[in-house]
C-alpha cells in the first residue's frame, strides 16, 4: 500500500513542478506597467519644489550634469536612481506627484512620491518646514 501512494505522488509532483515553471515563464515575459517611487532625498525628483520647505534642490550646483544642465529638484547633480531604473525599463522618468504635468496617461506610467526630509517619525524633517 505504501508503494502505491508514493507512485501516485510522483506524477502529481511533476504536474505541480511543470505548472510552477510555466508560471515563472509567464511572469518573466510580463512588462512593468507603472513605476511608483517612495523615499527621501536620494530618490526625490522635485516634489519639494512644490512644498513650503527649506529642503530644496532648485539652485546650482544641483542639476549641472542633468541633460538640461538646470536644477530639477533632484538632490543630485544629474540623474538619480529612479531615473536609471526608468531608463532600464525603457520608460521616461517619473514625474513628481505634485507636478501639474502629472495628469492622465502620465499618471498611469507612474509617479514619484519621494520627498527630502521624510522619515517614519512625526517630527522627522520638522526643521525644514517653512512658514511662508
Amino acid at each position: 500500500m505504501a508503494s502505491s501512494s508514493s507512485s501516485s505522488s510522483i506524477p502529481c509532483f511533476w504536474i505541480i513542478l511543470g505548472f510552477i515553471l510555466a508560471m515563472g515563464l509567464v511572469v518573466r515575459q510580463a512588462e512593468a506597467r507603472a513605476f511608483f517611487v517612495f523615499g527621501d532625498s536620494l530618490v526625490d525628483n522635485g516634489n519639494n519644489d512644490y512644498l513650503a520647505t527649506t529642503a530644496r534642490a532648485d539652485s546650482p550646483p544641483y542639476g549641472i550634469d542633468y541633460p538640461t544642465h538646470r536644477p530639477t529638484g533632484r538632490f543630485s547633480n544629474g540623474l538619480n536612481i529612479p531615473d536609471f531604473i526608468s531608463q532600464h525599463l525603457g520608460a521616461e522618468s517619473t514625474l513628481p506627484y505634485l507636478s501639474p504635468q502629472l495628469t492622465g496617461q502620465k499618471l498611469l506610467v507612474g509617479a514619484n512620491f519621494a520627498s527630502a526630509g521624510v522619515g517614519i517619525l512625526n517630527d522627522t524633517g520638522a526643521q525644514f518646514v517653512s512658514f511662508i
